[in-house]
């Protein structure tokens, strides 16, 4: 039988994403609900690290519900990934006597809460706190759908401009390892060609379309990127674009931390409220090292090491769907 937990803490670790602060507030209220000191960790694992923890109230989170960012501040941190570093978190974790963590973050948190719960004993929590929404073990992560739709309103103006000058538009979203923003805010904004890291860029299948459009007087086409393409980004895929075919008006934006920012969605804040809540009464009930998620809109536990080693992974049919939309 799992000891009780008294004390947790509650960080935000590696990227930002919109409805952090949500889920924090979540995380604080549910804890005090049940008669727990809840104490907040600052700058992630950097601030477990450096002594940065402080108490936490009801009153500590009034008011933030509808801001992005997250008020504990993130970072990442090298010194958390030595043994040393572990050890001096889990001496300021001891002097408190927190017996209890919950991390908002993604992939790279996780595993270091992975490792510094088999080494200290001390049970931690996972709620995916990621604008890309790959994590295996949940349909939904807090920040995506904020992310997806400051990009689809961004790419809705840039396309008022593309008509008024007959454009080539690319335009590059987040998505280093992911294409979820790419393929959503494409599809949305109707789209000539998504390319995102899970599929092959095939360049000339691009150009022989462009040039097929071109003869047909459809000089107004847009291309959404995933940063993290294989064939290297926007502005790669322009410059080939430039020298095939020199008559084209080929213009490149690249939205960058824009889809970090901003006031979370309606959506994202009840899904980091709920995550929230379920993180404290999964510690209440004496799992660890679990992932909370949603799959078919009903929480669902991933084991921390299944969520860190697969991915959710894009089906094909989406891409087919594309294809055709976009003829």
């Amino acid at each position: 039988m799992s000891k009780k937990v008294t004390r947790i803490g509650v960080l935000t670790s590696g990227g930002d994403s919109p409805g952090m602060n949500a889920a924090i507030r979540a995380v604080v209220r549910t804890g005090l609900y049940h008669e727990l000191e809840v104490f907040g960790i600052m700058r992630g694992y950097q601030g477990m690290v450096e002594d940065d923890i402080f108490r936490m109230e009801s009153r500590s989170v009034a008011n933030i519900i509808q801001r992005g960012g997250t008020i504990l501040k993130t970072a990442r941190c090298k010194e958390f990934f030595e043994p040393e570093g572990r050890r001096k978190a889990y001496e300021n974790l001891r002097k408190r006597g927190i017996d209890g963590l919950v991390i908002i973050g993604g992939d790279g948190s996780f595993r270091g809460a992975q490792k510094f719960s088999n080494e200290y004993d001390i049970p931690c929590v996972g709620v995916p706190g990621t604008i890309d929404r790959d994590m295996a073990g949940t349909e939904v992560t807090i920040g995506f759908d904020t992310a997806v739709n400051t990009a689809v309103q961004a790419i809705d103006k840039i396309r008022d401009t593309m008509d008024a000058h007959d454009r080539v538009f690319i335009v590059e979203v987040m998505g280093r390892d992911a294409g979820y923003i790419a393929l959503h805010s494409g599809i949305a904004t109707g789209a000539e060609n998504i390319l995102i890291p899970e599929t092959k860029t095939d360049i000339e299948a691009i150009i022989e379309s462009l040039t097929e459009k071109e003869k047909r007087k459809k000089l107004v086409n847009l291309i959404v990127v995933a940063e993290g393409e294989e064939f290297g980004g926007a502005n790669e895929v322009a410059k080939v674009i430039r020298e095939r075919m020199p008559n084209a008006d080929v213009r490149v934006t690249v939205l960058g931390h824009i889809q970090r920012g901003g006031t979370p969605s309606c959506e994202d804040r009840l899904v980091a409220s709920h995550m929230g809540y379920y993180a404290v009464e999964s510690l209440l009930l004496g799992r660890k090292n679990v992932m909370v998620g949603v799959i078919n809109n009903k929480i669902h536990y991933t084991p921390l090491d299944k969520a860190v080693k697969e991915k959710h992974k894009i089906g094909q049919e989406w891409m087919k769907i594309v294809k055709i939309l976009a003829s």
